[in-house]
């Protein structure tokens, strides 16, 4: 829960068993103000009868306040990563024993070691492990859980995993096998929203069998319009085409990413609302015909249909408007009798008009958000709905209490295509915890491996305000905190992104990244009458870790350098007084202070008043230093005076001619090879198709000519800048 979310309920808690004159005693030790713990060995309803961390008899009252119900003595969380982990701090609140699955890659990941009992499934390939149902089931038998958690991807909204969990007297923790057929596909989700009066999206009901046929349908429709899966989700098998050349790509590609993600290459076709907002209702149902809505989630701030930033509430929607939406939302629950948290997905256009995406029938990412503006564990609620009681909350109930914005930390590399996937060890990770109001939810550590074989996702970073300004803020101060070494990742991108003019005014739509930034990220943008002083802080900020030790112990009081930093080179003057430091560059002279700390990552100085994290990546003995400020790393040589005038005569290394090349942007699978040595191929044409974390990437050549030598395969792992292909 987040810290500042308010409780939906407060005071001195009672207890009752079933019997008169039984009495119960249970440990209680209260984690936050609307979360517990509670060891309960008998399958009676309890309710906490004392204030906080005492241990208390339980006896009859007919004054009942419930707040919980027991459940399930052994729950298996089938997934992975940060929501097995967010899975299993609800099952340990709730007092109910876990069981992890893993691949034998993951055999020392987070969630293995927070969870009671973990067991293997198999090798590292999804199929072979996180979706190998026939391993899963043996596991359930094995260690004799009752109930099985999904999180969300692998097999979260499968059919038949739900249901042969049924046939076996295990509880899926979801909906039944009806609603997640009825939602889960696409084609008859949106015929249902039609019967229930939910506004929809014009396009084609059936599923399209080819390519030819996706040309026709999208020429009736009216370009531009969307491809997408019929069963996916999270943005994979989705591609939007803007003439009958894009459609033909889109359809081979998210028919393939369909297949593979889902194992359902169904497609279909609608029109693709230009510029909207992709704006999202939780839903709460229980199996007794109680429904409410939750609020919305603002979701607009993607990248390859993807997530970044997701916040609640939004800044665009009024009363009126929520209202509608989660009427709207709640029908087509209470129409396939939905049971369990669940979450319907709205396109909004500029005017309020809302239509019907897809209902997602499982927890949702982006989940943390809704549960700090309304003080509900959705975790702890879906564990109780597939227990069987009913909802503890009334609609009125539900308030929004503050603010909740939600950053993906992801390891990749935001210049390329706003996030490329990037591997690697986390050499160093450290997580901003310390700043208030800050929430991580992650399933790595130091020393853990992002691989290809899995989503990038490092973490979800939500900070909570009273406001919007003062959680926005917050993720600021805890971006800058957040220290992760041996992988790229997203920092850079993420933080721009919430400084920038137009998201600070709530003028977004799902088109922000592309039109913000068209020719893609590069790092962080100065703004105006910033950019001097901006300059002027990196500069010394380069230069405080590179005498971070002499400065700390040497008798000199000033320096004279040379700092180049990008195309520009700067004279710097640095000069001690007392426990000050001036750095004067460009006409400009700023006082900094700070405490030094050698050991750390991390360097808080305050400049002119300001305070500042900055942090060291690395430096050598040629002067070359990188740092972290705002979020941006950059590259910088710090040099004296005659170092610099030496400099001058050093020889520079060629440039490498990329144009007869094609190498790989990021680590990955080869899936087909389209050319061999001596085809003539055409600037923009086709070499090869990469897969990385279950999307596929076409790779095109740079310029026309005839192919000189291949150097892979399909079925070939080939990593970040490995040679692909040459051109003579």
């Amino acid at each position: 829960m987040c810290p500042g979310a308010a409780p939906l309920w407060s005071g001195v808690w009672k207890a009752v068993g079933c019997h008169p004159g039984q009495s119960l005693s249970v440990a209680v030790c209260i984690y936050n103000p609307a979360g517990y713990k509670y060891r309960c060995s008998s399958k009676v309803p309890l309710c906490l009868v004392a204030r906080p961390m005492t241990t208390v008899t339980l006896t009859p009252s007919n004054d009942i306040f419930m707040l919980s119900n027991c459940t399930f003595e052994k729950l298996l969380i089938a997934n992975r990563g940060e929501i097995a982990c967010r899975v299993i701090k609800t099952c340990k609140k709730m007092g109910i024993k876990t069981v992890a699955i893993h691949s034998d890659v993951d055999a020392n990941a987070v969630h293995v070691k927070m969870a009671d009992e973990a067991v293997c499934v198999g090798p590292a390939p999804t199929s072979k492990s996180y979706l190998n149902m026939d391993a899963i089931m043996e596991v359930i038998r094995k260690t004799r859980a009752q109930a099985v958690h999904p999180g969300y991807g692998f097999l979260s909204e499968n059919k038949e995993f739900a249901r042969r969990l049924a046939s076996e007297g295990v509880t899926f923790i979801g909906p039944d096998t009806h609603a997640i057929q009825a939602m889960g596909d696409k084609i008859e989700s949106k015929l249902l929203a039609k019967n229930a009066k939910v506004n929809t999206i014009p396009g084609f009901d059936g599923v399209v069998k080819d390519a030819d046929e996706a040309v026709r349908i999208a020429r009736e429709i009216g370009y531009p319009v969307m491809i997408k899966a019929s069963a996916g989700g999270g943005g994979k098998g989705m591609r939007i085409a803007w003439d009958d050349e894009e459609t033909r790509e889109g359809f081979r590609f998210s028919s393939q990413e369909a297949a593979s993600s889902f194992g359902d290459d169904r497609l279909l076709i609608e029109k693709f609302i230009d510029n909207p907002r992709h704006i999202e209702i939780q839903v709460l149902a229980d199996k007794h015909g109680n429904a409410l809505w939750l609020n919305e989630r603002e979701c607009s701030i993607q990248r390859r249909n993807q997530k970044v930033v997701e916040e609640a509430p939004s800044t665009f929607l009024d009363p009126e408007t929520r209202k509608a939406m989660g009427e709207q939302a709640v029908a087509l629950a209470k129409a396939v009798k939905y049971s369990s948290a669940g979450t319907v997905e709205f396109l909004v256009d500029s005017s309020k008009n809302f239509y019907f995406l897809e209902m997602n029938t499982r927890l949702q990412v982006e989940h943390p958000v809704t549960e700090c503006i309304t003080g509900l564990d959705l975790v702890q609620e879906m564990i109780r709905v597939a227990k069987g009681y009913p909802l503890r909350h009334k609609q009125a109930d539900i308030p929004i209490n503050g603010w909740a914005v939600e950053c993906r930390v992801y390891a990749e590399d935001p210049y390329k295509s706003f996030g490329l996937p990037s591997i690697g060890k986390l050499s160093q990770y450290q997580e901003p915890l310390h700043v208030p109001n800050v929430r991580v939810d992650s399933g790595i550590q130091q020393g853990s491996d992002i691989s290809i074989y899995y989503d990038p996702m490092i973490s979800k970073l939500i900070t909570y305000g009273s406001n919007r300004a003062e959680a926005l803020k917050r993720m600021e101060e805890a971006l800058d905190n957040y220290v992760i070494r041996g992988v790229a990742h997203n920092i850079s991108l993420l933080r721009e992104v919430i400084i920038h003019p137009r998201f600070v005014q709530g003028d977004i739509s799902t088109k922000f990244l592309p039109e913000v930034y068209p020719d893609g990220f590069k790092g962080k943008c100065f703004w105006l009458t910033w950019e001097k002083h901006e300059i002027s802080v990196k500069i010394f900020s380069s230069v405080c870790f590179f005498f971070r030790i002499p400065i700390a112990k040497s008798k000199r009081s000033s320096w004279e350098l040379s700092v180049h930093l990008g195309d520009g080179i700067y004279p710097v003057a640095v000069s001690k007084h007392g426990s000050s430091f001036f750095v004067e560059v460009d006409g400009m002279k700023l006082k900094v202070t700070s405490e030094w700390n050698l050991a750390s990552p991390l360097l808080s100085v305050t400049i002119d008043g300001t305070q500042r994290t900055i942090q060291r990546i690395s430096r050598n003995a040629s002067g070359e230093t990188s740092i972290q400020f705002l979020g941006t790393v950059y590259k910088l040589q710090i040099l004296t005076k005659v170092a610099a005038e030496l400099s001058k005569y050093m020889p520079e290394k060629a440039a490498e001619d990329t144009s007869s090349i094609l190498r790989s942007p990021m680590p990955g699978t080869v899936v087909a090879v389209s050319v061999k040595p001596g085809d003539m191929v055409s600037e923009g044409q086709e070499i090869c198709v990469i897969e990385a974390m279950k999307m596929q990437n076409s790779m095109i050549a740079a310029k026309t000519g005839k192919v000189k030598a291949v150097h892979c395969k399909a079925g070939d792992t080939v990593g970040e800048e490995d040679l692909l292909v040459e051109l003579e």
